[in-house]
């Protein structure tokens, strides 16, 4: 029997509805492709607006690096990516970037008689264990963490993303900050030639691996070790202290961020300074066209971007994600209301 964590089932359940859907309701589905961080807040919200506003969503959850290839393909109206492209990118492509929400990559493992929270680990230790260097749950270095657990003296299957990613990004980013042989070695990006370890797509992927493979650890979006009952461990952040994954140190990581101070809101989250503040937060960006070829369908992208905006914190936050600011909101709008025109020089939509 084939096992499917929760976000693939929806993926799936939305691909089908989509394929047999009448044309008029077909035309009016925005279409977009890319992380499969946010899938869980973006299928949720599209439920909702669907309702709503009768517009659906069709969504592909296929990875950063999928998303960013479809919008430079014009094959989709918006591209989803958890790594943000640079100002130079964006200017040479035309295209605007913007932050929609936030959440936070948690490490999950599959340690016989270890619970959620129970187990500790930090950056070097993590990274470590990603490079092959740690080997067994029992090493001295885990031990010292977790000086009152049982850990067993069984062998750590590494789990990683084999598709370009945007969490991958994210979670490099993060080992690379905190070990300079990581950095070294193995580097930053969205994709990586891994030291160790199985690859796996997307991460309901890495999810699914882990949940099946006894000593088993990889990294994903909390909202998939969340939905599928995954036990995920705690971290010591930059200021040594010990950290649970939820939305409250997720948002304290991002509480100091200057989302102006990069092009397209480019600002990584990764090892933020704070007592409360998660290490592995992470934002997640749209990708649109200034001047898109269909207009309109830009504009109905943007009203649902609108209406998750206004309409979706209450839900982002029952899954653990965080809603971006206001203040960042009303730049964003204002930002569309400049910069994304029709062919006409006109606005697709209108800043209230």
């Amino acid at each position: 029997m084939t096992y499917f964590t929760r976000p693939v089932a929806l993926a799936a359940a939305i691909a089908v509805s989509m394929s047999f859907g009448a044309g008029l309701v077909q035309a009016a589905d925005i279409s977009g492709a890319g992380a499969t961080f946010p899938y869980p807040i973006y299928a949720k919200w599209a439920d909702a607006y669907k309702k709503e506003t009768g517009n659906g969503l069709n969504y592909q959850s296929i990875g950063s690096g999928g998303g960013v290839k479809q919008i430079k393909a014009k094959t989709v109206t918006f591209g989803a990516s958890d790594a943000p492209l640079k100002g130079e990118e964006l200017e040479s492509i035309g295209l605007a970037q913007f932050p929609m929400v936030m959440g936070g990559i948690v490490p999950v493992v599959n340690i016989e008689g270890v619970k959620p929270g129970e187990l500790v680990l930090d950056g070097k230790t993590l990274a470590d264990i990603f490079m092959g260097k740690i080997t067994k749950w029992d090493d001295e270095a885990i031990k010292k963490l977790n000086p009152g657990a049982k850990l067993p003296s069984q062998a750590i299957a590494v789990v990683h993303r084999s598709d370009g990613s945007g969490t991958t990004y994210n979670f490099s980013y993060y080992l690379g900050d905190v070990s300079a042989d990581w950095k070294d070695k193995v580097g930053v990006n969205t994709a990586l030639e891994w030291p160790v370890g199985i690859g796996a797509k997307g991460n309901e992927g890495v999810a699914n691996n882990v949940t099946q493979a006894k000593g088993s650890i990889g990294y994903v979006e909390y909202a998939y070790a969340k939905q599928n009952k995954l036990t995920y461990a705690d971290m010591l952040n930059k200021d040594g202290k010990k950290v649970e994954p939820t939305a409250k140190s997720f948002s304290a990581a991002a509480a100091n961020a200057d989302w102006s101070s990069k092009p397209g809101y480019g600002v990584i989250l990764a090892n933020q300074p704070g007592a409360d503040s998660w290490p592995m937060t992470a934002a997640t960006w749209i990708l649109v066209y200034k001047k898109p070829e269909d207009a309109a369908a830009t504009a109905e992208a943007l009203k649902f971007f609108a209406w998750s905006y206004k309409n979706g914190a209450q839900m982002a936050a029952e899954l653990d994600y965080v809603p971006m600011p206001e203040a960042v909101v009303k730049s964003v709008e204002e930002m569309w209301a400049k910069e994304i025109v029709g062919k006409d020089g006109k606005p697709v939509f209108a800043s209230k």
